[in-house]
């Protein structure tokens, strides 16, 4: 497993990426577990709950997630609350469905460091996709699984989340974000 480099918002190069839609992926092979591998270890070491293989310069519509929702780490040292991983893989992730109530979550992404706002997405989907062994997969979720789901889809669809927020907020998020790349570059 390797860890890649994350494209971010502030490298116009990395940006124009980002904005492109992702190709559908044919087989679930070898090869495509790999990468959902390295994404993993890309994800984790950022640390991030969710990453799109376009956010890796990847443009292939493949989405790994970890919601720290896995079972209790009994190793877990007194008063932590360690759980064991639980990653999730989606291939061709859709949505077949979406209710009308919407969730608001504040929302923050690896591609856009720092910046946090407030989004609001249905609040329960009904979703498709293949596993990591390629077999179709269909699900109602909600919650925090739901708005991640929507997050990473959007990603294979060159979607950001500030593209959700207003003209004025999502200038704000840019701005900070190429702040906060220079404060890094010159220390």
């Amino acid at each position: 497993m390797t860890v890649r480099r994350i494209l971010t918002i502030d490298n116009p190069a990395d940006l124009a990426v980002l904005k492109q839609v992702s190709a559908p992926v044919a087989v679930v092979d070898d090869g495509v577990r790999a990468l959902m591998d390295d994404m993993l270890e890309t994800m984790y070491g950022a640390p991030g709950i969710g990453l799109a293989a376009v956010q890796i310069g990847e443009l292939k519509r493949v989405v790994v997630m970890d919601l720290g929702d896995g079972e209790p780490d009994p190793e877990a040292k007194e008063g932590e609350d360690a759980r064991r991983p639980k990653p999730r893989h989606f291939v061709n992730p859709e949505v077949l469905w979406a209710s009308d109530e919407l969730f608001p979550y504040e929302e923050g992404c690896l591609s856009i460091p720092e910046y946090f706002d407030e989004v609001k997405r249905p609040a329960r989907v009904r979703v498709a996709y293949l596993d990591r062994e390629g077999r179709r997969v269909e699900e109602d979720i909600e919650g925090l699984y739901a708005v991640c789901f929507q997050h990473e889809l959007d990603h294979l669809n060159g979607v950001l989340f500030i593209d959700h927020l207003s003209r004025l907020r999502r200038e704000r998020a840019v701005a900070r974000v190429k702040k906060v790349a220079r404060e890094r570059a010159a220390a």
